[in-house]
């Protein structure tokens, strides 16, 4: 994968490049180095993801993706993709990108810090999985089980609510449909 410019803002209203890429073992160690310790005194629920696993995931098999955002050669976002397993809830199991994980760092996150230092890493995150979903001919369908605190992110970014799944320890599932052509 190549790495390509995203535009993120820095509050109050400044337009940044970062760097959207392949998740690399710089990027895993940055997390337990720099966002571990604030994500524990936050008690932020992701504390205890093993970025270092999924990164492994991604490395050794064909159907994980693992990608992070930078700005000045630091993590600002990570998120792991399933790309072949997963299927669409509606319409008729079409086939879709599941969003496994997907974190910003701890001072891009509003709750933690007001303003964030970056703005919109999540959403850029959730846009580039879409747009992965368009180039493996998916029509841009993702899906994905929201943390409890997350959920209102994900409707702020207009993702469909199927509600609670049984199957995922009743975490709400949500997905894109299909882009509108």
């Amino acid at each position: 994968m190549t790495r390509r410019p995203v535009s993120l803002q820095k509050p109050p209203n400044e337009t940044v490049t970062a760097i959207f890429c392949a998740l690399t073992l710089v990027h895993v160690e940055q997390i337990y180095l720099f966002w571990r310790s604030i994500l524990q005194a936050a008690q932020q629920p992701d504390i205890s993801w093993d970025w270092a696993y999924k990164l492994r995931l991604a490395v050794n098999g064909s159907r994980y993706k693992a990608y992070a955002i930078e700005l000045d050669a630091l993590a600002q976002g990570v998120m792991l993709l399933e790309t072949q397993w997963h299927r669409s809830w509606f319409p008729a199991r079409s086939p879709l990108v599941y969003l496994e994980y997907l974190a910003s760092a701890p001072w891009n996150r509003r709750p933690i810090e007001d303003p964030p230092y970056l703005a919109g890493v999540g959403r850029t995150l959730l846009l580039l999985a879409r747009q992965r979903s368009v180039e493996l001919g998916y029509e841009g369908r993702v899906g994905l089980h929201s943390l409890p605190r997350t959920e209102a992110f994900y409707h702020r970014n207009n993702m469909a609510d199927y509600g609670p799944d049984a199957e995922k320890d009743g975490l709400v599932y949500f997905e894109y449909a299909a882009v509108q052509r």
